[in-house]
């Protein structure tokens, strides 16, 4: 599957006040896009990994293995005209793949259940 990803700091911030799920090695976040004229509808996501996971070279690295992960995902799973943004938790660098997947797949079939926020999400600041 190709991915469409985000580009921008400002749909990176627009995803942010959507609906949110964590799991122990990542937080899933989505918005539906208002914007879809012109484009083909397709869900785009973007990929967060801060300096707290470690240097470039595992930051790189965690990326990159966030982005497979999302590669073989069920097509289904991603709702069209959404934008959701995947931010990798510490343990992403030392989990192994197969947990990666499970925790995305998990993630990304909780985050549209209905008036629920994963747990370890904030509550109001």
């Amino acid at each position: 599957m190709a991915l469409n990803t985000l580009k921008k700091r400002t749909e990176f911030l627009r995803v942010k006040g959507g609906l949110r799920w964590s799991t122990p090695f990542l937080v899933v976040e989505t918005v539906l896009r208002p914007d879809t004229e012109g484009d083909d509808g397709a869900p785009r996501i973007g990929f967060t990994v801060s300096k707290k996971i470690g240097n470039a070279v595992v930051r790189n690295r965690v990326r990159r293995r966030l982005r497979a992960a999302v590669s073989t995902l069920n097509p289904t799973r991603l709702r069209s005209s959404h934008d959701y943004v995947v931010i990798a938790r510490t343990g992403a660098a030392e989990c192994a793949y197969q947990e990666l997947v499970a925790d995305l797949e998990q993630a990304f079939q909780r985050v549209h259940q209905r008036g629920r926020r994963g747990r370890g999400s904030q509550k109001s600041r």
